[in-house]
């Protein structure tokens, strides 16, 4: 069986090679990762999509978070952070991407605090949020060290491979 790192690292080796699509078997484990963008003889590669396995492994657990909305203190915080940083240039700030199709949650449980707030300094490896997927609750770890400037997506909200869910400053 694969774990959720395996197959994010899969992910990314399709997106960057000439494969249209790749299919795991492995007893009731089924994988197909699929290059829809991909024309051969060009370099234009956008996506990858999962298929849905007939039984996926648990990769990773969190406690279950029912969706619910942010406490509106917190977020007011983060709002008026991001606002005040939106005058710097978007220009020297990195992007934290989901890895993942899923349901983009801030925090491990409704009760919990969130992982990172605006302002919050991150290091490579740090977990930012969860994005559920098919049940299973994936931590997403920075790649980035610095400061988070902004959050790019609502609690409880649907994400896309490859979304952008913050944008970090590597310089604070």
């Amino acid at each position: 069986m694969m774990d959720y790192k395996q197959i994010q690292d899969l992910i990314k080796l399709v997106s960057k090679s000439e494969l249209s699509e790749i299919r795991l078997k492995d007893g009731d484990f089924e994988l197909t990762i699929r290059n829809k963008n991909y024309v051969k003889g060009s370099n234009a590669i956008a996506s990858s999509v999962i298929a849905a396995p007939a039984v996926m492994p648990q990769v990773a657990s969190a406690p279950v978070p029912a969706p619910a909305s942010v406490s509106a203190p917190a977020a007011k915080a983060d709002i008026e952070i991001a606002k005040k940083d939106e005058a710097k240039t978007d220009a020297n700030l990195v992007e934290v991407r989901s890895p993942i199709v899923g349901t983009f949650y801030r925090s491990p449980s409704p009760d919990k605090p969130a992982f990172v707030q605006v302002g919050d300094s991150i290091s490579i490896g740090s977990v930012v949020c969860i994005v559920e997927a098919m049940k299973l609750f994936n931590e997403i770890e920075s790649e980035v060290s610095g400061k988070i400037v902004k959050v790019l997506v609502e609690e409880a909200s649907p994400v896309e491979y490859d979304q952008v869910l913050f944008l970090v400053d590597p310089a604070g």
